[in-house]
Order: structure tokens, then C-alpha cells, then sequence
């Protein structure tokens, strides 16, 4: 049984057994990721008719996405992880963006989705993937961070078109489809169907794509103003 937790954006958590998710609980208020996310990990088993020890294995979204909201993921990841003595898998939340957006359009035919998220400072971060002949998802660029002009020939040559990142630059990036943060569930499926493939996950460092925020000081001033 796997514990999916991404908070690239929203708090997504869900449990799946045998690639099958159970449940999925999504809160989407902003700045609020320390506060929530514990709470709807044990909300998420307990509608699963589960508990931590059944766990066998723990997926984290790795982002890109701030700072805060993705350390806040995966401290909590690693440390349900090492007290259950259980697998850490890490998985770029823009692919599991972008496995949903496919999911709702099933077929073989080749697709291609573009995927933009809100990186703040008025930059998107972006990624842009493809469905392989054999139904398989590839990342074809990314992930990467820009403002939206610098990418909207890209992205909007895409079949598919989602993200937060399109609902604040509607002009630059008009969606195709409304998903704008990651569902947990398709976290653990697209890292199901790669773990099954023979990758390897075990990178679990976050993509933070660029510097904090919150600064260090370069220079100490003095007393005096110096």
C-alpha cells in the first residue's frame, strides 16, 4: 500500500493498493501546507480503511513549487517513511499533472500536453511531454521556470494545456482543460506505472528550480549605518 503526498501547489495526499487508489483528499488554500497536511494524511487512510503500518512504500511529489510548501512535503514524507522503515519515491509533480491531464483523454494516439504552474514573481514553472505509441508518458522539456511570454509558443502548440499557471496568465496560457494543482492520486500512479517500468525514484531532492525567496543579507550593517 503507497502514501501519495504532493504540495507543489494544493496539499494532495492519497493512499493506492496495487496501483488502485483507494482515496484521494485535496486541500487547496494557499500557505497553509504545515497546517493541513498531517491531519489529511490520517484523514486520507481513514477513508481508505487503512492505517500507517500497512504502508509499504511512500511517493513525493518533488515540485517545482515554493519553497516552504514542498519542504513542508517532504520532511513529512521522509519522516513517515523512516519511522515505518518503508521506500521514499520522488516523482516531479508537473508529470503527475501531466498523467492526469492524459488520463482524461484515453487512447493510443500520440498527445502532447504542456504543463504551467504558478512559480510566483510572475514566472510560470513549465514543462511540456508527450504519449508515446505505447501509451507511455515523456517528458520532452523541463522542468524549467520563466515568465509566460518566454514561453507561450511552446506551451500553446500543445494538444493540452494545464496548470495554475493558466488561470493567472489567461492570455499567454489559455487552458485546455481546468486542472491547476496536482492530484495525489495520479502521483502514485504515474510512479506505479514507472516503478513497474524499471525506473529508478529514488531521488527524492527537491526542484526548487531557483533561490528562495527569503534572502541572506550580503553585508552586516554597522551600528551606525555604515
Amino acid at each position: 500500500m503507497l502514501l501519495g503526498i504532493d504540495t507543489s501547489g494544493a496539499v494532495s495526499v492519497a493512499v493506492a493498493r496495487e496501483g488502485e487508489v483507494l482515496a484521494v483528499r485535496t486541500d487547496t488554500r494557499a500557505r497553509h501546507h504545515d497546517e493541513v497536511l498531517l491531519a489529511l494524511v490520517d484523514e486520507t487512510l481513514q477513508a481508505a480503511g487503512a492505517s500507517r503500518t500497512e504502508l509499504t512504500g511512500v511517493v513525493a511529489g518533488r515540485g517545482p513549487g515554493p519553497f516552504t510548501g514542498l519542504r513542508v512535503g517532504l520532511v513529512s514524507a521522509r519522516t513517515i517513511a523512516s519511522v515505518l522503515q518503508v521506500p521514499l519515491y520522488g516523482l516531479c509533480s508537473l508529470d503527475a499533472l501531466a498523467h492526469q491531464a492524459l488520463a482524461a483523454h484515453p487512447g493510443a494516439e500520440p498527445l502532447t500536453v504542456g504543463v504551467a504552474l504558478d512559480a510566483r514573481r510572475r514566472e510560470v514553472y513549465h514543462a511540456r511531454y508527450r504519449r508515446a505509441e505505447d501509451g507511455r508518458l515523456e517528458r520532452i522539456d523541463g522542468p524549467a521556470v520563466a515568465a509566460p511570454a518566454d514561453v507561450t509558443a511552446d506551451l500553446t502548440a500543445c494538444d493540452l494545456l494545464v496548470g495554475s499557471g493558466t488561470a493567472l496568465y489567461p492570455d499567454l496560457l489559455p487552458a485546455t482543460d481546468p486542472l491547476e494543482h496536482v492530484d495525489a492520486g495520479h502521483l502514485l500512479r504515474a510512479a506505479v506505472e514507472r516503478l513497474a517500468a524499471g525506473e529508478d525514484l529514488s531521488d527524492t531532492a527537491p526542484l526548487y528550480l531557483r533561490e528562495p525567496d527569503a534572502a541572506k543579507p550580503t553585508a552586516r550593517k554597522s551600528a551606525l549605518g555604515r
